[in-house]
């Protein structure tokens, strides 16, 4: 029963999440922030995001302004979700390399 409450409320963040990064980098020409996956605690207080971020040599850049922002971002995501949730969870941000690991194993398969 836990679980399915928790794989609901990781999708509603993975949602909205996704629409935040989409509004804040529409300014941003070129640079694409997609949330793949979104995991949450049992208890509900920390929510992890995985974010793939194109083009990847902006990666880090991006993560460190996203990290320095999680306030900002939080307050965002409370105001979106704050009918659906209590509490709204403590945000965490990781790169998530998984197309990149794809190309490099592509590559080598092709050599």
């Amino acid at each position: 029963m836990q679980e399915t409450r928790q794989n609901r409320i990781s999708r509603l963040l993975q949602k909205e999440l996704a629409a935040i990064f989409q509004s804040q980098t529409r300014l941003m020409h070129g640079v694409l922030v997609s949330v793949t996956r979104v995991r949450i605690s049992p208890d509900l207080s920390i929510c992890t995001a995985y974010l793939s971020i194109f083009p990847s040599d902006k990666g880090e850049e991006l993560l460190k302004n996203i990290v320095a922002n999680e306030k900002t971002i939080r307050y965002e995501l409370g105001t979106r979700v704050r009918n659906q949730l209590r509490i709204i969870p403590e945000l965490r941000f990781f790169i998530d390399d998984s197309l990149d690991y794809l190309d490099h194993i592509d590559e080598l398969l092709k050599k």
